[in-house]
């Protein structure tokens, strides 16, 4: 069941991207990760959470389950509908994707589904925002980018959103726009692993943001950015992953835009923050985007990085 959401009278739809937290069992870094998702929430009032992935950091955790409840705690207590989908490390040891995803279930205030048992991933599904008229005015799109390669001896590295995802993806678009008169509807894609034209649109296109680490996508391309852009209607897509990279960039006439890494007890860079990522849709239009980093300044007007053939990721 598809699950609702509304623009606000003044056509705007606000979502706070928070990523990579790597929660692990309530020591100081984890408060220090709950205290800026506390001041991010009160400034810029939301209306809806988003988590891409690597929420918890199971390998180190005592209890994996209890930490995830942890995790999402804020989310929870705030009122805001939130979702949470799945990175390469949530569910490495000790816990599976679908008991954090019951856990998910269980607590208030979650959009969250577990999608489609027929497809690949746990917590594939989309979500409708509509307009005053209680049309469907922008979709957002919520996939499990997987862990790691399952065909090592083949393809190392990370795994990649698989062929029934996209088909997946496919079939609603085509039902979205029929739905709306074969007008495309615009949406945003959010999943943990960057797509393999994350590098590229770095590599050959203006972005804006830092890159301080090699994109760290899939060897293997599934063609979900194709699928996307023959289907029209996406204006971006949002990712985490990579914790020293925030950067946006236009390929295709799609935005691949970073979040920017919100969680302290993972690897960083010195005087890189951590923060959030705000997403603001407006309705019969495009979105704008920027970062509010943990010193509560705003990030509106990235760096400008210029296509460069030394700086190719």
């Amino acid at each position: 069941m598809t699950t609702t959401l509304k623009f606000r009278s003044d056509g705007t739809f606000k979502i706070v991207q928070f990523t990579d937290l790597h929660w692990k069992n309530g020591e100081p870094r984890d408060l220090q990760t709950r205290a800026l998702m506390e001041r991010v929430l009160k400034a810029e009032q939301p209306d809806l959470i988003v988590f891409t992935g690597d929420v918890i950091e199971s390998l180190s955790c005592k209890d994996p389950k209890q930490a995830y409840k942890d995790a999402v705690s804020v989310a929870e207590k705030s009122g805001i509908p939130w979702v949470a989908i799945f990175g390469n490390h949530d569910a490495e040891k000790n816990v599976t994707k679908e008991e954090l995803m019951n856990i998910q279930l269980e607590h208030a205030g979650t959009i969250a589904e577990s999608g489609p048992v027929d497809i690949d991933g746990v917590g594939n599904f989309i979500v409708r925002v509509t307009n005053a008229e209680g049309n469907t005015a922008a979709a957002l799109y919520f996939l499990d980018s997987g862990g790691y390669s399952e065909h090592h001896s083949v393809v190392g590295g990370y795994d990649w959103i698989r062929q029934s995802q996209v088909e997946w993806y496919q079939a609603q678009s085509r039902l979205l726009r029929e739905g709306n008169g074969s007008t495309p509807v615009p949406a945003l894609v959010f999943f943990h692993i960057p797509l393999p034209e994350y590098r590229e649109v770095w590599n050959n296109n203006t972005c804006y943001g830092h890159r301080y680490e090699k994109v760290q996508s899939p060897k293997l391309n599934s063609g979900m950015f194709a699928a996307m852009v023959q289907s029209g209607g996406v204006m971006g897509t949002f990712c985490g992953h990579d914790h020293i990279n925030d950067y946006t960039g236009v390929l295709h006439g799609v935005r691949l835009g970073y979040g920017r890494a919100t969680g302290y007890n993972t690897y960083g860079r010195w005087l890189y923050q951590r923060g959030a990522r705000v997403i603001q849709l407006r309705q019969g239009q495009d979105f704008t985007t920027w970062i509010r980093l943990a010193n509560d300044k705003i990030i509106s007007k990235a760096r400008k990085h210029a296509r460069n053939w030394f700086s190719r990721a």
